[in-house]
């Protein structure tokens, strides 16, 4: 039995995603809220992934969210380090986008945590991991 998480390993975040240029306080509640949702998806004891990985993150902000979207990545990252995963280092491949009100597109086959986020009161965030660093979400 292994005890890394299966994969694909997904959770949503409420919230919105904290800039890499917010201050440190919050910044530091935003990743604390991370690990707090990846801690209710992740197998009691689980070990730290160790592989080269996949992320896709999905925004659905509650209306135009103002700034740079990449600058939002960073945080996110940073809190699954030494957490999801060993070291940030192990991440090869981002998908990052997001989706303001009224311009969601229709996905094909999304898992049923996806549906959820697309579903669930805005500000929210939705975050997939896997090891297949060719798969893409549609």
């Amino acid at each position: 039995m292994s005890l890394e998480p299966p994969l694909p390993f997904e959770f949503v975040v409420p919230g919105t995603a904290m800039s890499a240029q917010a201050s440190s306080a919050s910044k530091d509640a935003w990743k604390a809220r991370i690990r707090a949702a990846a801690r209710g998806a992740l197998p009691e004891d689980h070990w730290m992934l160790t592989a080269p990985l996949a992320v896709t993150i999905y925004l659905f902000p509650d209306g135009s969210l103002a700034g740079d979207v990449d600058n939002r990545v960073k945080p996110i990252l940073d809190a699954m380090t030494r957490f999801v995963y060993d070291d940030d280092r192990l991440i090869e491949r981002i998908v990052v986008q997001r989706f303001e009100p009224g311009r969601v597109f229709p996905f094909q086959n999304p898992s049923a945590l996806l549906l959820q986020a697309l579903d669930a009161d805005r500000p929210v965030l939705y975050i997939r991991l896997t090891d297949d660093l060719h798969a893409e979400l549609s």
